[in-house]
């Protein structure tokens, strides 16, 4: 089977984890991927959390290679003229050219779309920022803690009720899932060049992301400008929609809707005699005895494990999910069955599981096809592919035009 981006080629200038995770999916997919860095190497290089291993992995920067695997490395000097012309040689036979350089600074090294256009007239320039390229904070840089999670209103919206803290999102959560929205504005795009063979500029921003994955709730306060109840675990509308600590310190998450709920909840509860209490015979007695309920439902819970009380629920046919910590996930048999961790080898250093794309394709092969590179891994391969001689490349790499990892 083939990949479905097979002969596309992309070049991207970007670093920490947005845009690269969009280059990512991108090769997984087929395309030929250049990651341009600079001299000194994406900063994200070596400062993400170390996997707790012994043995020849031991120090790996899995982290960085789950979002840059599959790609080619070149190390230019951005800040030299004679480097943006290598750009500017590597974009002319590129369909996709992708970064996450602020409007000022695509200006300053010949990356705008204007600029583009003339040395690629049938190219798709996208664009990651933290709040668009318009509007008082374009040029503001922007991290997923802030603009995603922060300016967004999604942190607020997930403290436990009104005095709760502010929580903190797990590493880039607020980068791959922008990184998704940005896939799907460049592949909506490539289709639009093959259509018109017109020049093409898309954007996305972590900061307009976050508000559409809200939509459901702003789609109700774009209109009335209301503050939305944070609601904590003894404040929800209805019980069997809220999370439960069990005897082995592991949750449950219920969200079991429909007027039976209740009593399916307190079949598997073993305790039916609630649905004769007048305090819970229906929604709105029971969301006045929230608290009440809430806390009767957590002394049974606490009588068995998650695992018990998973079978349990199961048999009753209501509609739940363990909360499950981040070390469980790779084990999980769904994760495992799906293949949400495939098997990648590293020339030197051998196998080890990463992390799948969030799509499946029945008919074209689509996978991590290699780890990510070291910095500088591919310069003098691509360098030589556009034309540039031995001897060149010699004299660039010697002036600290370009670097390469040999």
């Amino acid at each position: 089977m083939s990949a479905p981006l097979e002969g596309i080629n992309v070049v991207e200038i970007d670093n920490y984890m947005a845009a690269p995770s969009t280059g990512a999916i991108l090769s997984d997919m087929g395309a030929r991927v250049i990651k341009v860095e600079p001299i000194s190497g994406d900063p994200m290089r070596e400062v993400g959390r170390q996997a707790k291993i012994e043995g020849k992995l031991k120090g790996y920067d899995f982290g960085f290679d789950v979002t840059n695997r599959g790609k080619q490395s070149i190390a230019v000097s951005l800040e030299d003229e004679q480097g943006i012309a290598v750009v500017h040689k590597l974009i002319e036979d590129a369909h996709i050219f992708m970064c996450n350089l602020l409007p000022h600074r695509q200006l300053r090294f010949g990356l705008d779309p204007e600029t583009l256009k003339k040395v690629n007239p049938s190219i798709v320039h996208a664009t990651l920022t933290g709040y668009g390229t318009n509007g008082p904070d374009a040029m503001r840089p922007g991290y997923d803690v802030t603009a995603f999670f922060g300016r967004s209103g999604l942190y607020d919206a997930m403290r436990e009720g009104d005095t709760g803290v502010v929580p903190m999102a797990r590493p880039a959560q607020g980068d791959h899932t922008v990184g998704l929205a940005l896939l799907g504005a460049i592949l909506a795009s490539l289709r639009l060049v093959e259509r018109t063979g017109e020049f093409q500029v898309v954007e996305t921003s972590l900061y307009e992301t976050a508000i559409w994955t809200q939509a459901t709730d702003f789609g109700i306060t774009a209109v009335d400008h209301a503050p939305v109840r944070r609601r904590a675990r003894n404040e929800q509308l209805t019980v069997t929609g809220n999370r439960y600590p069990c005897s082995d310190g592991k949750w449950i998450v219920l969200n079991q809707m429909g007027a039976d709920g209740f009593s399916k909840l307190c079949k598997a509860l073993s305790t039916l005699e609630w649905l004769e209490d007048e305090r819970f015979v229906d929604g709105s007695s029971r969301y006045r005895h929230i608290d009440m309920l809430v806390k009767r439902i957590d002394a049974v819970m606490a009588t068995k494990t998650r695992d018990e009380w998973g079978k349990i629920f199961d048999e009753a046919g209501l509609i739940w999910g363990p909360v499950l910590a981040l070390d469980e996930v790779p084990l999980d048999p769904q994760a495992q069955a799906i293949g949400m961790f495939p098997e990648l080898v590293h020339p030197e250093l051998g196998t080890y599981n990463t992390v799948r794309i969030p799509m499946r394709f029945h008919t074209a092969d689509v996978k991590p096809s290699r780890t990510a590179p070291t910095l500088g891994e591919h310069t003098k391969e691509i360098l030589t592919k556009i034309g540039i001689n031995d001897s060149e490349i010699r004299r660039l790499i010697s002036e600290e035009v370009v670097k390469s990892a040999d």
